[in-house]
């Protein structure tokens, strides 16, 4: 039995395991339960008692040489075989980038325009008081648009609502700036209103503020066709709608043709060819006296746009709330937007 373990020692030494296949029959002539060294550990019993020393030890040596080389081969199998099993020749897989928001777009965009003619980007909180969100923009205190179903309160404080516009800011910076001043306003409003392919309880809007010495309707009138024509096109056309906002007067909202449906009449231009973008008018005298601006001196226009209706005659998207439900299939519509 000697002679058959120091045997079974030099043909473990000598066995060569090249692969898998190589490494799994190493194992069960050798370690399987069925293998040469169980057979031996079986037949140890019958050892003449003189000889179990020698040949116990000699034992334990073939099943240490047996385990120690299927353990190394083991480790150096999966390191050369296992660990990668693709062509290396073949290409990488791409990237697949993410895409800006539509809103994001658009507001780029926007600014961009207005930035070629001077105006430069000032932003506000989001939560304000009434001082700059009615009071200070001349809203009368029973005017509607004060009333909780227009615009979100904040039930502890009265005083305190989510802005409802971001003309709040335009009260900010008349505040703390001398004229001339000509800033746009971007942001995130919110108002309580009932949500529909047309309108939303949140969305975002832009605002712009001239105010300086002699400035006329007329400005405001070349402002926003050189803006419409920039957005939408040369061919582009606008119109002005006489209106009523309290902070501004003489009031206009303006109107582009449609280009979802061409100007031939669609469910979002409710089908006149006109889709109403943005109100605009001159900045009322009582506006410029509330924030501290010379109204005998000063004069100037405002104006204020949504961005998600902007955005959809830009891209023809013709139901506000694919802006808001997070799905990537219409986000990456807008992959190559960047």
């Amino acid at each position: 039995m000697i002679e058959e373990i120091k045997n079974l020692i030099a043909r473990i030494d000598t066995f060569n395991i090249t692969s898998q296949d190589d490494l799994e029959k190493f194992r069960l002539t050798y370690l399987s339960k069925k293998g040469s060294i169980s057979d031996l550990f079986a037949a140890f019993r019958n050892v003449p008692p003189e000889l179990k020393k020698e040949t116990g030890a000699l034992l334990n040596k073939l099943k240490e040489a047996a385990s120690s080389k299927y353990e190394e081969h083991k480790i150096k199998l999966a390191d050369t075989e296992e660990s990668f099993k693709g062509d290396l020749t073949l290409p990488a897989e791409p990237l697949v980038l993410g895409s800006r928001h539509p809103v994001s777009l658009i507001r780029r965009e926007i600014v961009n325009i207005f930035s070629k003619i001077g105006f430069t980007v000032a932003e506000g909180p989001e939560i304000e008081d009434d001082w700059h969100v009615f009071t200070g923009l001349n809203f009368p205190h029973e005017h509607p648009a004060r009333d909780m179903q227009d615009t979100f309160f904040i039930e502890k404080d009265p005083d305190i609502v989510l802005r409802t516009h971001t003309s709040s800011v335009q009260v900010r910076v008349m505040e703390n700036t001398k004229p001339p001043i000509r800033k746009i306003f971007p942001g995130r409003v919110f108002r309580n209103e009932a949500i529909s392919a047309r309108a939303h309880c949140i969305f975002h809007q832009i605002e712009g503020l001239y105010i300086d010495t002699n400035v006329s309707f007329a400005d405001l009138k070349q402002t926003l066709m050189f803006f419409a024509r920039e957005m939408f096109g040369e061919k582009t056309q606008i119109r002005l709608r006489p209106s009523f906002f309290p902070f501004t007067e003489p009031s206009a909202e303006m109107d582009v043709s449609c280009t979802i449906c061409g100007g031939s009449g669609c469910n979002v231009c409710k089908y006149t060819g006109y889709l109403e973008i943005l109100g605009c008018g001159m900045v009322d005298p009582n506006v410029l006296e509330a924030s501290g601006i010379d109204s005998e001196k000063f004069t100037g226009f405002a104006f204020g746009m949504g961005l998600e209706r902007t955005a959809m005659l830009k891209y023809q998207v013709n139901d506000l709330r694919l802006y808001f439900e997070n799905d990537v299939r219409f986000i990456n519509h807008f992959r190559s937007s960047y």
